[in-house]
C-alpha cells in the first residue's frame, strides 16, 4: 500500500508509540524521515534511531525517551505542511513552540533542521512539524 504522506505517518506512529510507553516504534525510512529522526535525536527527544536495511526502502528504528520518573519527553508533535496545503516559512516568521521551550522542524536548501540552527543559518523553508 503506498502512502501518500509519509512523514504524518511517521509523526503518527511516534505519537501513538509514546501514549503507549513503547520502548521503539519503527517507521518507513526516506530521507526527510531521517532528518526528522536526526534532529528529535540532536534535540533530546529520542534516545537514538538506526535504519534497518530490508530489502526495499528500509525501516527507521527509533528508541524513544522518557524521564527518570517515566514522564513523556514528547508531549505533542503535530504536522504543519500537508500535501495538500504547504507551509512555507522564512527565518524570521518561523514559529516558537511553547515560547522556545519546543522546536519546530524544518526543511531547508542546507537539510532538515530545527528552529533553533534555521535561525543560526538564517536560512527558512518548509515548516515540517512542531514538537512539544
Amino acid at each position: 500500500m503506498a502512502l501518500s504522506d509519509p512523514i504524518a505517518d511517521m509523526l503518527t506512529r511516534i505519537r501513538n508509540a509514546v501514549r503507549n510507553r513503547s520502548e521503539r516504534v519503527d517507521c518507513l525510512n526516506s530521507k526527510v524521515c531521517s532528518g526528522i529522526a536526526n534532529v528529535l535525536k540532536q534535540e533530546g527527544y529520542i534516545n537514538d534511531y538506526a535504519v534497518i536495511e530490508d530489502g526495499r526502502q528500509g525501516i527507521l528504528r527509533i528508541e524513544l525517551k522518557y524521564g527518570p520518573h517515566g514522564e513523556q519527553v514528547i508531549n505533542a508533535i503535530h504536522r504543519e505542511s500537508k500535501p495538500g496545503c504547504r507551509v512555507y516559512k522564512k527565518v524570521k516568521e518561523l514559529p516558537r513552540p511553547l515560547g522556545g521551550l519546543g522546536i519546530a522542524i524544518v526543511s531547508t536548501p542546507a537539510g532538515v533542521l530545527s528552529d533553533r540552527l534555521a535561525r543560526d543559518q538564517k536560512v527558512g523553508g518548509e515548516l515540517l512539524c512542531t514538537v512539544e
